[in-house]
Order: structure tokens, then sequence, then C-alpha cells
């Protein structure tokens, strides 16, 4: 029988992790999103249309971690995983996709090379109400219908990352080689972070800039840069968020306009017993575009979520987004709306092992 190449990784790494377990530590882990979803404005003619979905409240996904003690504190450590669309049971995109690093860990942090999520996802995630919702959060980039989205990057290949902890703060930063004939700086990435914990408030601030390639016309490259500021507060029950995002792309080519847009998010979540409920707006405030062309949408959710034990979760969304001066938007940051607004529901389960 032919076997996939993701049936033959999961073969043979198993193998390997049930015969390193006596000199390492390995985990085997995984998220299994999936439920359904029913949205207005999903077709060019308008219509509506009801679907499976992958993720609802997190991305599918299964991995390999795990580490090996060096002695001295220091430990070697190692990441692989790769997403997987529940609807289908096809891989998402290339089979290690999310993460493919090793690293170094001691007194000193952390650091990894390959792929690996930046570290700026690593620290806005803490800070989306939504936590990175495929269904619905506007905290990785606005909505899939404008011409930008005004986001963040989450994963870089070729990347050197950073992260350690000291006292009541979170220091990050990463750097993701080009590897451009034309030059060190052509593609290349930075990235930095910090978190602040004070109490029971912590605040954060990130900062990235991603190089496009030089383009000879004019001797400039696309370059983007974007920075976050933000906070979470929690007591008791209540939990609440809030954080601002300002994005600028700097054109290399002459008559390429520039983007720029400032993205604002804020939640509140009530957690009791088994039951959260959770509420967020997100809002982009679109710049430079021509008078009355400016979308600046905006989109409000609602979230249930019913834990039925420790892994096992049902969790149902409801959300609207709309957008003004008769633009076009949408919920989804992957799939583009066709109207100036869109309403939509899903209905799903979460399992994590």
């Amino acid at each position: 029988m032919k076997k996939s190449p993701l049936t033959l990784a999961v073969l043979a790494l198993s193998a390997a992790a049930g015969g390193a377990q006596a000199q390492s530590n390995v985990q085997v882990y995984g998220l299994l999103d999936v439920g359904m979803e029913t949205a207005t404005n999903q077709t060019p003619a308008g219509g509506s249309m009801t679907r499976v979905i992958s993720g609802g409240m997190n991305t599918s996904r299964w991995g390999l971690r795990g580490s090996e003690d060096l002695g001295g504190g220091l430990k070697a450590v190692f990441n692989l995983e790769g997403g997987i669309l529940m609807d289908t049971g096809a891989q998402d995109g290339a089979l290690f996709k999310r993460q493919a690093n090793v690293g170094l860990e001691g007194a000193f942090g952390r650091v990894v090379v390959g792929r690996s999520f930046t570290t700026v996802y690593d620290t806005v995630i803490g800070f989306d109400p939504m936590g990175f919702a495929p269904y619905y959060s506007w905290a990785t980039s606005g909505p899939a219908t404008g011409p930008a989205k005004y986001g963040f990057t989450t994963q870089y290949d070729n990347i050197i990352k950073y992260a350690g902890t000291f006292g009541d703060w979170r220091v990050g930063a990463n750097y993701a080689a080009g590897e451009q004939a034309t030059g060190a700086q052509d593609s290349a990435k930075t990235g930095f972070s910090t978190v602040y914990k004070l109490g029971e408030v912590n605040l954060m601030a990130t900062w990235e800039r991603n190089n496009g390639n030089t383009v000879p016309a004019t001797g400039n490259r696309d370059r983007n840069t974007v920075w976050h500021v933000g906070g979470n507060y929690e007591t008791g029950p209540f939990k609440a968020w809030a954080v601002l995002r300002d994005y600028k792309l700097a054109a290399g080519k002459a008559l390429t306009a520039d983007v720029d847009a400032t993205t604002t998010w804020a939640g509140l979540a009530y957690r009791t017993g088994t039951t959260t409920l959770t509420g967020a707006i997100y809002h982009i405030n679109v710049k430079n575009v021509a008078a009355g062309k400016d979308a600046d949408p905006t989109m409000y959710v609602a979230r249930y979520r019913y834990a039925l034990s420790k892994r096992t979760d049902l969790h149902v969304t409801a959300a609207y987004a709309k957008a003004k001066n008769g633009q076009l938007t949408g919920l989804s940051r992957d799939d583009p709306g066709y109207g100036t607004s869109q309403r939509g529901l899903t209905v799903g389960m979460q399992h994590r092992y």
C-alpha cells in the first residue's frame, strides 16, 4: 500500500520517539478542532454558505517535542509541528509548516534555529481575547477582503530565535536570514518583544521589520514595520485585554503607494466553573487611502465555551463585521467576504492530547 509523506513521517518519528525514551523526554501532542460555520456574503453573488470547518477556536495541529538533559542545567530541545485540515484530513501546507527547529535551553533562556513562530507571535497571542482563533480574530491580521491585511508575521523560515525570563520580565528576539544572492538585507526579517508583569497586569510591546528584495529600477526594497503595545488584566473570574498595532509598508517601486493602518482591539472574558463567555471588538483604521475609499472595518465577536473535561471543549462563536464607505469586508483573515458586512456563526468541538 502506498503511504503518504505524512504517514511515513508519523511512523518514523513515533519509532524514533519510542527508542529515545531512555535518553530524553519526547512528547507526541496535538489539538483537533472541527465544527460547522454558516455565514452571509460568502459568494460573489452575495449568497450564504454552510460548511464544515477545521479550526474554530484554534488551528488543528500535531507535533513532537522533547528535550535531553546535557548536564549543568543545559538542555537540548527540539520541536516538529504540522497543521491538519480536519474537514478533509489533508495536511495544512508543508509537513512541518508550523515548526521545525532544534536548540539549547538553560538559565540564559532558550535559543532555537530552523522554522519557528516569531517572537511577536509568541507575545501577542497572550493578548488576544479570541486566542488567534481562525474563526474569528483579527489579531494576526485583518480580513482577507481588502488589498492589505495590516498584520504581522506568525512564522519565519531560517530563523534564529531567543526567549528568556528574568524576574517579572520576558524578552524575545529573532532574526531570519533572507538568503538572497543580492545581499544580506534582502528578505531579512527582525523582531523584538517584551512583557512586564505588574501584579495582575501584564504589559507588552513588540516590534518587527520584514524586508523585501531590492528593486533595481529604484535601488529600494519593500519594507514593512509593525509594532504593538497592549496589556491584559485578570481579577477573579474576569479578564480584560486592550491592544494597539501600527502597520506601515514602505514600497520599493516608485509608482507603488505606501500602506498604513492602525488596528485596535479590546475584549472581556468571564469564567465560572466549566463555562467561559468572551466578547471582543476589532477595528482597523485604514490610512493614506483616497477620501471615501477607506473601509475602516470593525468586527464584533462573542464566544461561549463549555469544558467537558480538561482536554475537551464545546464552543459556539458569533461574529459581525461591517465596513464604511460601501467597501467590502469579511470576518475571515483567510477567505474574502463579498459584501459591505458579514455575519457568521460557528459551532464546534476541540480536543487536546
